[in-house]
């Protein structure tokens, strides 16, 4: 069976952002996908120290939640990664933890499905679901994409479960994420997954 990961960067594991990835996990579940979720938000994540040492190591040289998750990534179809906004942008511990298993874990992510969801009060949604996306489109991984931005308003729970639209833009992200997932693995079997060239590296040290 097909695994779908989902991230919590909040810091509340029953916040908004953790009610929003919920009403994606049933759906989910629904269509024959299993899921996990881990809390990341409330964990103390270090950001890269641009040591290099993954590249020796095949992970990151901290031992910490990141790679706890790396190797239930490699093996996941799907990751929803989901934040709250502050100041416009996704959770710092968040995009640490981002910035470290993407970076250090070796294996492909080619063709794995990702989707964004972002939760805030009133403003900074799409700034910050743009940069969560990202992460996505430089790993060669599609991007599932719903009826309106994959994001829900409220200062509690309760409140975005009084955000219909946006619970139910999560509910269709959540359809597409398992249509797009079934999709890949059938052409995968049928025909292999798309070549990917590497190599090539532009660099101007001369500053020509």
């Amino acid at each position: 069976m097909a695994k779908v990961l989902l991230l919590n960067g909040s810091p509340r594991p029953q916040g908004c952002t953790a009610e929003a990835l919920r009403e994606m996990e049933v759906v989910l579940r629904q269509e024959g996908l299993e899921t996990e979720l881990i809390q990341v938000g409330s964990k103390s994540i270090r950001g890269c120290v641009a040591c290099g040492r993954c590249a020796q190591l095949g992970r990151c040289v901290f031992e910490d939640l990141v790679n706890e998750t790396a190797p239930k990534l490699r093996e996941a179809a799907g990751l929803v990664v989901g934040s709250p906004v502050y100041y416009g942008s996704p959770n710092g511990s968040l995009l640490a933890f981002l910035d470290r298993l993407f970076y250090s874990s070796s294996f492909s992510k080619h063709m794995k499905v990702g989707a964004a969801v972002v939760s805030c009060r009133r403003g900074g949604n799409s700034a910050s679901f743009d940069v969560l996306n990202k992460y996505f489109t430089i790993s060669g991984m599609p991007v599932a994409s719903s009826t309106y931005w994959n994001q829900v308003h409220g200062f509690s729970a309760e409140d975005v479960r009084k955000d219909l639209e946006g619970l139910q833009t999560l509910r269709n992200l959540a359809r597409n994420m398992a249509f797009l997932i079934r999709a890949i693995a059938a052409e995968e079997a049928r025909a292999g997954l798309p070549q990917v060239e590497r190599g090539q590296f532009t660099s101007f040290p001369d500053g020509k």
